[in-house]
């Protein structure tokens, strides 16, 4: 019997409704709405579709759009500059740069540099570090997404064999904690794991993020596995496809996500989440300085107990 689609269009309009309806219940309250400052340097067409599309978002939920886009050649200092001004403007509750930047610009440097209780994107090493102590505050949207996803089918974790396929420091390694903090036992692979195939067919729970198409065979597959395929590669006759080896892999697995309309609708919706928690986090603490966290944001309650 096929796998069943996890529709991430469906489950991100249910992260939409929620967060649109605590909007409302804040300015009902007399509170501002939360605002997003969204950076996009240069003219990349992907890039440009990505921040249009996060934009939209923001209008359809009623958070304040703040767009800044810079041009291609700006420099290091100017950019840092802008991010400055931004973390110092007590109107924005977020700042999200958009990547890939030009070649030129240094990537750790700027997410270094957005203040952590800002870092709606969760990238910064303090948001990290707190995940990793399972203590997590502004959490990375795509692996928080696929959580979501997973619970929408009712995952239950505890004790579930959980493999991911790419270690990147922004979808794999962040989705390990993440699976580790929900509970599963997880193994993470990546480009010098030895028998990929083997790991995969241990999976009960599989997230692969490389960006390679069809790299997952639906053999490897372990009967009744749920899959979530991150990738997304455009292949020459202009189609898209994930990772996996879908429809072979549809074969053996109870769950999937297609490509498109699994995770990245998940990824914008987390992204407005993160932004109205960034909104109250700032509401209830003090501002934290650029240069460190002078009061670290209280945490949300862990899903994994005393694990």
């Amino acid at each position: 019997m096929a796998a069943q689609i996890i529709d991430g269009r469906a489950v991100s309009a249910h992260v939409h409704a929620s967060v649109r309806q605590a909007v409302t219940a804040r300015r009902a309250a007399g509170q501002r709405a939360p605002a997003l400052a969204t950076v996009l340097v240069g003219a990349d067409p992907a890039s440009e579709i990505y921040v249009r599309n996060k934009r939209l978002a923001c209008a359809d939920v009623g958070i304040e759009s703040i767009p800044l886009h810079l041009p291609a050649d700006v420099s290091q200092a100017q950019l840092l500059q802008e991010i400055d001004r931004l973390n110092d403007d007590n109107g924005i509750d977020g700042i999200l740069v958009q990547f890939p930047l030009p070649r030129h610009l240094d990537t750790t440097l700027v997410i270094e540099r957005i203040r952590p209780d800002k870092d709606v994107d969760g990238f910064h090493p303090y948001n990290l570090g707190r995940l990793a102590q399972r203590l997590p505050a502004l959490r990375p949207c795509t692996p928080y997404g696929v959580i979501e996803l997973l619970k929408s089918v009712g995952e239950t974790f505890y004790g579930r064999q959980a493999v991911v396929v790419g270690a990147s420091n922004h979808v794999g390694r962040p989705m390990m904690l993440e699976l580790l903090l929900a509970g599963a036992t997880t193994t993470i692979t990546h480009r010098f794991t030895r028998d990929l195939a083997a790991e995969v067919a241990r999976a009960e729970i599989l997230v692969v993020g490389v960006g390679r198409p069809a790299l997952i065979k639906g053999a490897w597959i372990r009967e009744g596995a749920t899959i979530i395929d991150i990738g997304i590669n455009r292949l020459v006759d202009g189609r898209l496809c994930g990772d996996v080896e879908f429809e072979a892999a549809r074969e053996r697995a109870a769950w999937i996500t297609p490509v498109p309309g699994g995770v990245g609708p998940m990824t914008v919706a987390m992204l407005m989440r993160n932004t109205l928690h960034a909104a109250a986090l700032r509401a209830t603490t003090d501002p934290m300085t650029t240069e460190h966290a002078t009061t670290p944001p209280q945490p949300e309650a862990s899903t994994a107990g005393g694990q």
